[in-house]
């Protein structure tokens, strides 16, 4: 059994930062994207970035680029993102995911095949 299990959300001031950690079992991630999302209320779910397991490759949305990064221990099959300069925008409800091809498409939802539970994320301003 596939299982994403996320941690590290909280409530923190604005310019502040937050891990997130997602640890992963039930089977070898080692050919996946590994994507990190986030929803808003009322919003739509929002790619924030994604690491390709074996090569390490990372992409950005945009408006994170620079403040947020993405990193992978092997040994311990989970991945982190690490969330700097935050801002109250960046607050919502965080998830990982897993089972995506690295290629264009990892910035859609709809290519993962298994999620976290989400971790909520507020930037208190």
């Amino acid at each position: 059994q596939v299982q994403l299990v996320e941690s590290g959300g909280g409530l923190v001031q604005a310019g502040g930062s937050l891990r997130l950690s997602c640890a992963a079992s039930g089977r070898s991630f080692a050919r996946d994207a590994m994507g990190w999302f986030r929803q808003a209320p009322g919003k739509e779910r929002e790619f924030v970035g994604a690491i390709s397991w074996k090569a390490g490759n990372t992409y950005f949305l945009k408006s994170v680029n620079g403040r947020f990064t993405v990193s992978r221990d092997n040994a311990k099959s989970t991945v982190y993102l690490q969330m700097n300069s935050l801002k109250s925008e960046d607050t919502a409800v965080y998830y990982c995911a897993a089972g995506g091809t690295w290629g264009p498409t990892i910035v859609s939802p709809g290519v993962y095949e298994y999620w976290g539970q989400g971790t909520q994320v507020t930037v208190s301003s």
